[in-house]
């Protein structure tokens, strides 16, 4: 096999738009994510469109029992991995923290966090034996600010940020690189998520500017793969023009 890249969340938005553009650059794709139709269909559309080879994994990053099922007991081929790309990840809710969702809460840290770590230690442990790979955590502005309502959700990017930074330290005498990028606003189905379904909430985030589409971080994302191998981007923020910091924007409304 050639080069083989892992990314979770893959069924829609950054996801999705990293597996297109790793398997344009001829990477054999491990594919996560929950909804397994999706996956399923994606996987086909990246072997049809590009020729490469897919292996698609229906499983939530929550459990840590699944990612060891499935992650810890990859086929012997799928096991030379190059790339982790941890893109899974969600925002849920946006109310005070005293008004604050304990489920949303939970939801949030178990996925963005414990997620997080569920997946780097299985994969990493396969990459140490290996001598060689790339980690790319997907953080978010979230992660270096704190915005109004944001309080949990901006904790968990911060942990992120923290732990891609522990990460980068602990791997390093394996030959691993870990990297992070921080999205400002990305029109995804992220705003859908965190409003719980209700479209036209979610479709007013990007009311008045041009957010980035998912395939700008994918692209940014790509640009951290393909530097030389002695070369690594340890932290990159990236955000519309019309966008300042976490909460300020020049809306044309």
């Amino acid at each position: 096999m050639g080069k083989i890249a892992i990314v979770t969340g893959a069924t829609s938005g950054i996801g999705e738009a990293v597996a297109v553009m790793l398997a344009k650059e001829q990477y054999d794709l491990i594919i996560t994510g929950r909804r397994e139709s999706k996956l399923q269909e994606l996987a086909k559309k990246l072997t049809a469109d590009c020729g490469v080879k897919t292996l698609a994994l229906s499983f939530d990053v929550r459990s840590l029992e699944s990612v060891e099922k499935y992650l810890g007991n990859l086929p012997q081929e799928w096991r030379n991995i190059d790339v982790l790309v941890n893109n899974a990840g969600l925002a849920v809710g946006l109310n005070p923290l005293n008004d604050g969702v304990v489920d949303d809460w939970e939801r949030m840290i178990d996925t963005n966090v414990k997620g997080l770590l569920y997946v780097s230690k299985v994969v990493s442990n396969i990459m140490a034996g290996n001598k060689k790979g790339h980690i790319i955590n997907l953080c978010s502005i979230a992660g270096k600010e704190v915005y109004p309502n944001g309080n949990v959700y901006c904790a968990t990017k911060h942990a992120v940020d923290a732990l891609t930074k522990g990460m980068r330290i602990d791997l390093l005498p394996y030959g691993i690189r870990v990297s992070q990028i921080c999205p400002g606003a990305v029109e995804t189905e992220f705003s859908i998520v965190r409003f719980k379904g209700d479209k036209e909430r979610a479709d007013n985030v990007y009311k008045g500017f041009e957010p980035l589409k998912a395939e700008d971080v994918a692209d940014a994302i790509m640009y951290m793969v393909k530097c030389p191998p002695h070369v690594n981007i340890n932290d990159m923020v990236i955000m519309p023009a019309a966008q300042a910091n976490s909460s300020i924007f020049n809306k044309k409304l």
